[in-house]
Formats: C-alpha cells, sequence, structure tokens
C-alpha cells in the first residue's frame, strides 16, 4: 500500500537513493553529481514543500518545490521535480507524490508549479498532463547532458482557481 507524507530531514538518504537513479538514468535531470543526503538536507528550508511516497518496503518516491526566481514578483511560483525509485515505477508512486505536492504546495501559497522535461520522458510528460499541467513551449538545446545537447519540454500547472 502506497501513501505519501511530508519529507523530513531523516528522509533524506532515501531521497538520495531515489535521486542518484534518476542521475544515472539520464532521462529526467542534466544533473551529473550524484548527490549525498547532506546535500538533501539543504533542500529542507521551510518554504519549499518536500513529499515521500511509502511503501512496505520504505520510500520509494519522492517530489520536492525549489525557488524558480529570486525576484519577489515570482515568490509564488515553485519549480517542481518528482522521481520514483526504479523498482517502483509505474506502480503510480509518481502520480501520488505529485498529487500530494500539489496539495502541499497550494496550502504553502504557490500559485502555479512549473518544470522542464526531457521529451524523451514519456512517462512524465503523460503523468503530468493528466494531471492538469499544460505543455507551454519547447526549450531548444537548453543545456549539455554528457556533451550532447538536449530540449527540454516547459510545463505548468496553475493551482489557484482559475476564477481567481
Amino acid at each position: 500500500m502506497l501513501h505519501a507524507r511530508l519529507a523530513t530531514t531523516d528522509d533524506a538518504a532515501a531521497i538520495a537513493h531515489i535521486y542518484n537513479q534518476g542521475i544515472a538514468d539520464r532521462i529526467a535531470t542534466f544533473e551529473t553529481r550524484r548527490r549525498t543526503a547532506d546535500d538533501i538536507c539543504a533542500w529542507f528550508d521551510g518554504v519549499h514543500p518536500v513529499v515521500v511516497v511509502e511503501s512496505d518496503s520504505g520510500i520509494v518516491a519522492f517530489a520536492l518545490t525549489s525557488t524558480y526566481s529570486p525576484r519577489e514578483c515570482y515568490a509564488g511560483v515553485a519549480e517542481f521535480s518528482v522521481y520514483v525509485a526504479r523498482a517502483a515505477r509505474g506502480l503510480g508512486a509518481g502520480r501520488l507524490a505529485m498529487q500530494a505536492l500539489i496539495a502541499a504546495a497550494a496550502q504553502s501559497g504557490f500559485w502555479k508549479l512549473v518544470s522542464r522535461v526531457f521529451p524523451e520522458n514519456t512517462a512524465s510528460l503523460t503523468l503530468l498532463g493528466s494531471l492538469g499541467f499544460r505543455q507551454v513551449g519547447v526549450y531548444i538545446n537548453h543545456a549539455r547532458l554528457d556533451g550532447v545537447w538536449r530540449n527540454v519540454v516547459i510545463v505548468e500547472r496553475l493551482l489557484l482557481d482559475d476564477s481567481q
């Protein structure tokens, strides 16, 4: 049985393990440097929610928000990321992590979530589309990964009711 909750720094080692799988797989991030639990602890700034999904065997997914821009006018916009352990992919953990993150971000006062997704990461694009994210464009040659220029699809979701 999967369940989501807000993460704590006690979860940092498990989060680092999953994130490092994502780095190694080269389908979800431009990052190439493996992260430690200490690196992950820096994500807990008291402003940006981090959530985890647990199964009977432990943490199998996480999602987080981070600063979109240091400019004050964008204080309500957060970037997000979601990662699922290899063994748990396709089991609904990513969906549960994103549902929990969307709720936590809205409760924290964010009005928009944004991210960039590799076009080849169709599982993430499909998941995000099913959760109300819209594709707003493509950054061409956004950055290099292993020496190769990569494009990214820009996605966003408004968290406020459309009438607000």
